[in-house]
């Protein structure tokens, strides 16, 4: 008898972001598991269930327009905050596009640490 273990929504897509340059993951204060470049977070996830994301408020508009995130459930009225189901391997794959978007994002620009000391904006 075989006995084949398959790989969690999380444990997949940590394996995933954290295999980019630059990219690190650990538990945040509120037990979300986070993905940090830097001092920046591109997303974090709330175990195998939701992905929460800051978004640009123009890059959020069209990603909802799109129907690939909805409102974050503590900020529902705000543009930018944004959540996104994890159900079944295409939504794994949608949040790994949607970690490499904000990687993208976040990798191109330099941190205020990195040009004047201060620490990078939240």
């Amino acid at each position: 008898m075989t006995t084949q273990t398959t790989a969690s929504a999380s444990e997949r897509i940590t394996a995933e972001v954290t295999s980019w340059p630059g990219v690190s993951a650990g538990f945040g204060r509120r037990g979300e598991w986070a993905f940090r470049v830097g001092t920046r977070e591109i997303g974090h996830l709330h175990g195998d269930h939701v992905a929460h994301f800051g978004f640009p408020k123009d890059v959020f508009d069209e990603l909802f327009a799109a129907g690939r995130i909805v409102h974050h459930p503590v900020f529902p009225d705000r543009r930018g905050p944004g959540a996104r189901r994890i159900e079944d391997d295409a939504d794994v794959e949608d949040v790994i596009a949607l970690l490499r978007e904000q990687y993208e994002r976040v990798a191109s620009r330099p941190s205020p640490a990195d040009s004047d000391g201060s620490p990078a904006a939240r």
